[in-house]
């Protein structure tokens, strides 16, 4: 079997980041794409000096269309099979709806909804099909709760997974593995790392490093599971607010956002 290579969107920081490091240690070559910037470079130096794979770095703003085929463009040039392809880049925030103006909301749709269909198209178009291929789109736990101030993420991620989960219909019985991660809150810049440590019982229990969601991520991904929620906090929180009425929840929800006009 060939060594494997995967593409990282979002792979300069945080959870992108993190991915690339875990697939690194797994002996998987990379191709790194991320906004310009130094991160980049530097991560694919010490991925190529520490684990001795091909780390290769494509420079891109996903929220430009174009540069969706521009990656596997390059790749054809380099005569380089993808056989993973990680979905991760995306823009979160903490809005009020009005806050943000249209070109935010834009920019977000295109990042968070945009680029991975067409990423995923152009990756299925260039799959070895003698081998297992796989494709993980990061959609998060706000995709499943409806929580005002996050508004388009949210629905961005309830997006990713209705496709993820329309897509492994269409690829059962294909050598390509689709899965859905949903993670908590991750700990990925400092600011969040802050108010996470303000959190106390079950929130405190859904908040994961980045590096261990990674690492869970890609263990679930090769035993092909479907979804992949990490920790038990989650789980229950799926479960549970399958059970609740939608009133009950629409109650909480009210109750949290008073006080944080």
């Amino acid at each position: 079997m060939p060594q494997l290579t995967a593409i990282v969107t979002g792979a300069s920081e945080g959870l992108g980041k993190a991915f690339a490091i875990e697939l690194a240690k797994r002996n998987i070559n990379l191709v790194l794409a991320a906004l310009p910037g130094p991160g980049l470079d530097n991560l694919a130096k010490y991925l190529v000096k520490n684990f001795e794979i091909r780390a290769d770095v494509l420079e891109t703003d996903l929220t430009n269309t174009d540069s969706c085929h521009q990656i596997f463009t390059y790749l054809t040039e380099h005569r380089i099979t993808a056989h993973m392809l990680i979905n991760n880049a995306g823009i979160g925030n903490w809005d009020w709806f009005t806050d943000k103006g249209t070109a935010f909301y834009k920019k977000q749709i295109d990042l968070n909804i945009t680029a991975p269909v067409l990423l995923t198209r152009l990756f299925l178009d260039q799959v070895d099909v003698t081998i297992t291929s796989y494709i993980l789109n990061v959609g998060s736990m706000g995709g499943k709760f409806i929580v005002p101030r996050k508004q388009v993420y949210g629905a961005s991620k309830a997006f990713i997974s209705y496709f993820t989960k329309c897509m492994q219909l269409e690829l059962a019985g294909t050598n390509v593995k689709m899965s859905l991660l949903s993670p908590g809150g991750i700990n990925t810049k400092p600011e969040l790392l802050v108010l996470n440590q303000q959190l106390k019982g079950i929130a405190k229990a859904t908040i994961f490093e980045a590096e261990d969601i990674a690492r869970i991520a890609i263990d679930g991904l090769f035993k092909g599971k479907q979804e992949i929620v990490p920790g038990a906090a989650n789980k229950f929180l799926v479960a549970l607010n399958s059970l609740l009425p939608q009133f009950i929840k629409n109650a909480i929800i009210k109750r949290k956002l008073k006080g944080h006009g």
